[in-house]
């Protein structure tokens, strides 16, 4: 019943087209950054391999997309403009997409709200013009292009000027828009990207990727090198893995080479950038034993598979993903990262060497100085006096520096050998020496080492306490009296079908009848457990991300508490013998490059960088 006028029945009314389309483009375009995408979107899909985008006024008022694919005839213009009308698919099944746009609804949207202009050519066709506003299209009309098409979209929002209100600063949106090409460009390296901005007359490049070809690795380094920077490929290792018929492939950083926010993760599935809670959760499940909660690991990452097992046609910005099996999916995820870091041993990336060169260079105080000759001050002739005055009698040097190699009798000692089995050829060298009771310093064939011990031997004894919890299970401690917990009929479920997987970790669960659990046992090295609490964080994992890690987590934060613990201490003086074996249990041991927060347990200088310190190249 109609809420004004309840005695009168509401009547069902087909809308025009024009409020259908514009309906479609409050969920297509929602900012200019939107309609960049979509419409670079269907320049890839044209088989475009160079595309320029020109924007002015962060997309408000210019958005333009050339390119050299495969062009429209004269006849297809109009159909273009067509709700649904697509050359993606065929509509017999909506499942086996294989290209980016499939909905047919980008470019009517776009006309519905903005003035839009479509120039094209195909190949043996003449090229055409169609223009649209507000809804409102033109005739076809002749035009000259070589090929390809160009769209030109102005005034975007002129015919919903409230969606204007809700558009951020022209500096905010540009960069909006600079990130959908980078995250496209990532997904395409064969193909050239240009972002052009021509704000009030100027014509200034913002970003630029020439095509990258060789094979798939080659070329996705040489594309994320071009758009994350040369910094992320050197210090990511390569992944491929494949898991029934699901195969990952990309590229994932070191956890030392971690940034403050989830802006350097880019995930991809199908070729297609998505934001989804699985990856995400994946990601952070992957990562949880390396890094610290604010700290996140830098990825790209491909997932392919067939695509009857992805179902991407979720949202109509298609930014959004369902797997027929998810959990396949976050368990290969987790799987190959793992697998990948422990292989990377005791690697750190090459950025804490180069803070800390940046740390010891000095910064310039004041004005720079002009070297010349200056009249010299009275102290300095003072100095001079002193230094030309005849020299007194030698007296015995006082014990010193000296005295360790040559007593004043002439007598040499004995300086101390290296001991045995200290090779500089090991990956980490040999120790020479330890200072501030903390840090050791090794030598290596082409330079030195700086080790925190504390950090390094925590890891170590980290690893060992896992490992030996892998071995022999989570020893679980039964309740004496079991602990109800009450829970709605949708949490318990979820909850009892991860029973197994929380019972392998030490808490044990049942039905109790109606919609309450009993907790029977828990996880020993947990301690006391208020298990309401962890199970209601338990559940809330499972909404956000689909699974849960939270009592391995937790159990694990108690083994990395242990570590730190058990560990050699700050202030501890070392023996050369037991330096040298914690040098080599690191290079033995995996992720001995960061401690169990995710910081660099060493740092390696090379003899270059050193002599270049010092001036001496």
């Amino acid at each position: 019943m109609n809420t004004f006028s309840p005695n009168i029945r509401p009547v069902i009314r087909q809308l025009d087209e024009a409020a259908i389309n514009r309906i479609a483009a409050g969920e297509v375009v929602e900012r200019p950054s939107s309609a960049v995408k979509e419409l670079v979107e269907n320049a890839i899909d044209a088989g475009a391999r160079r595309i320029t985008v020109e924007v002015a006024d962060g997309g408000k008022t210019l958005i333009r997309v050339s390119d050299d694919g495969c062009g429209m005839s004269p006849q297809e213009l109009p159909l273009a403009l067509a709700r649904h009308a697509t050359s993606k698919i065929d509509g017999s099944d909506l499942l086996n997409i294989h290209s980016f746009g499939f909905r047919g609804e980008a470019l009517p949207s776009l006309g519905a709200v903005g003035r839009l202009m479509i120039q094209s050519r195909a190949a043996g066709e003449e090229g055409a013009e169609l223009s649209v506003s507000g809804g409102q299209i033109s005739a076809v009309k002749p035009c000259a292009l070589n090929g390809g098409t160009v769209v030109t979209l102005r005034d975007l929002f002129f015919a919903t000027p409230a969606r204007l209100k809700f558009l951020r600063s022209d500096r905010a949106e540009m960069m909006a828009i600079s990130e959908v090409i980078k995250r496209l460009a990532m997904a395409e390296p064969s193909v050239g990207f240009t972002l052009r901005d021509v704000s009030e007359g100027k014509d200034r490049t913002t970003f630029r990727a020439d095509p990258c070809s060789g094979d798939l690795f080659d070329a996705l380094r040489g594309r994320l090198a071009q758009v994350m920077g040369a910094e992320f490929t050197d210090n990511a290792l390569s992944i491929d893995a494949e898991r029934e018929e699901i195969r990952l492939t990309g590229l994932a950083a070191l956890p030392t080479y971690s940034r403050g926010t989830s802006v350097a993760q880019y995930l991809f599935v199908n070729g297609r950038p998505v934001q989804d809670k699985l990856l995400h959760g994946a990601l952070r499940g992957a990562y949880a034993d390396f890094l610290s909660r604010e700290r996140h690991p830098a990825v790209a990452l491909f997932v392919d598979c067939d695509p009857h097992k992805v179902d991407v046609n979720v949202h109509p910005a298609k930014s959004e993903v369902r797997f027929r099996d998810p959990g396949v999916v976050r368990g290969l995820i987790v799987s190959a990262l793992r697998h990948a870091l422990a292989e990377a041993g005791h690697r750190a990336s090459s950025t804490v060497a180069g803070a800390t060169l940046g740390a010891m260079r000095p910064e310039p105080s004041g004005p720079p100085r002009v070297y010349q000759m200056d009249r010299p001050s009275q102290g300095a002739l003072s100095t001079a006096w002193k230094a030309q005055a005849p020299m007194p009698a030698p007296q015995p040097p006082e014990a010193g520096f000296a005295e360790m190699a040559q007593d004043y009798s002439g007598r040499v000692d004995p300086v101390e050998e290296a001991p045995q089995g200290a090779d500089e050829s090991h990956p980490l060298g040999a120790a020479r020496g330890q200072v501030h009771e903390n840090y050791i310093i090794a030598q290596t064939g082409d330079g030195i080492v700086i080790v925190d011990q504390h950090a390094a031997h925590e890891r170590l004894v980290y690893e060992k306490l896992k490992h030996q919890m892998a071995e022999r299970g989570v020893a679980a401690q039964a309740l004496l009296i079991p602990e109800i917990v009450e829970f709605s009929a949708d949490d318990l479920s979820r909850l009892l079908s991860i029973s197994g997987d929380l019972a392998r970790m030490g808490l044990s669960i049942e039905p109790f009848g109606g919609s309450a659990v009993a907790v029977r046992e828990t996880p020993a090295i947990l301690g006391e457990v208020n298990a309401k609490a962890l199970l209601s964080d338990i559940l809330d994992e499972l909404a956000d991300y689909g699974s849960s890690q939270l009592v391995q987590e937790k159990i694990e934060a108690i083994l990395s508490r242990v570590a730190c613990h058990g560990s050699i201490r700050s202030g501890r003086r070392m023996r050369a013998e037991e330096m040298n074996a914690l040098l080599r249990e690191m290079e033995a041991t995996p992720h001995s490059g960061q401690c169990n927060h995710g910081r660099p347990t060493y740092v390696e200088l090379k003899l270059s960088d050193i002599e270049r310190l010092f001036g001496r190249t």
